[in-house]
């Protein structure tokens, strides 16, 4: 177990809280999500890729109260914080290459939120060639995470992710993500873009399959 999921279970049933809180330190949740609701409102099949354990799951089910939900992570510790209605979400232990197998073109939206700077730099253009392959024609990957530039508030989430989850964390930079986007879903297949308060940093793009 990570240092940071030691250190939140010591606050027992205040644990969903103060993680809460200490999210909201370095991005609003809340927006992001309304923001992939945006960007696919209608969509009817979901894929959270790196759902970790379920915090933000939660939100997806309350903004696509039709949709059919799965969630994966490759931590045993899957959806362990997920308070929504039970049976709305299938978690599974799974890398997103196993699904792509099973269930190629699926998804009409999937989320990749802060997930590929914890993947190792060999593996992160297998993951987007899985999610590309996941989705329908015409389907949303809504992909964010961590501008890597020299502000301070950089060097702290950094420290958070490093030491408290205990992965060896690699940021890209905005430009550098979009370099990666094109060259696994091709070129102008980012037709939106966003910055998540409450820092620049936290940047997305809206990336759609042709």
């Amino acid at each position: 177990m990570s240092i940071g999921a030691t250190v939140r279970r010591a606050f027992g049933p205040y644990e969903r809280h103060i993680s809460e809180l200490w999210r909201a330190l370095f991005i609003n949740v809340d927006e992001w999500t309304r923001t992939c609701r945006s960007w696919a409102p209608d969509a009817r099949r979901i894929l959270e890729i790196g759902c970790g354990e379920g915090y933000s799951t939660d939100r997806l089910v309350a903004l696509w109260p039709e949709a059919r939900i799965d969630a994966i992570d490759i931590a045993a510790n899957i959806g362990r914080l997920y308070a929504g209605p039970p049976g709305r979400v299938n978690f599974r232990i799974a890398f997103a290459e196993e699904l792509a197998q099973e269930q190629p073109g699926a998804y009409d939206l999937i989320i990749l939120s802060d997930v590929l700077h914890h993947v190792p730099l060999a593996a992160r253009e297998s993951l987007l060639r899985s999610a590309r392959a996941l989705l329908a024609p015409g389907g949303t990957l809504a992909f964010k995470d961590w501008h890597r530039n020299r502000a301070p508030v950089y060097y702290a989430a950094w420290a958070a992710d490093r030491w408290l989850t205990g992965d060896r964390i690699v940021y890209l930079t905005r430009e550098e993500a979009r370099t990666l986007m094109a060259g696994v879903f091709g070129d102008g297949r980012i037709v939106e873009e966003c910055w998540v308060r409450p820092w620049r940093n936290n940047y997305g793009f809206r990336v759609v399959t042709g």
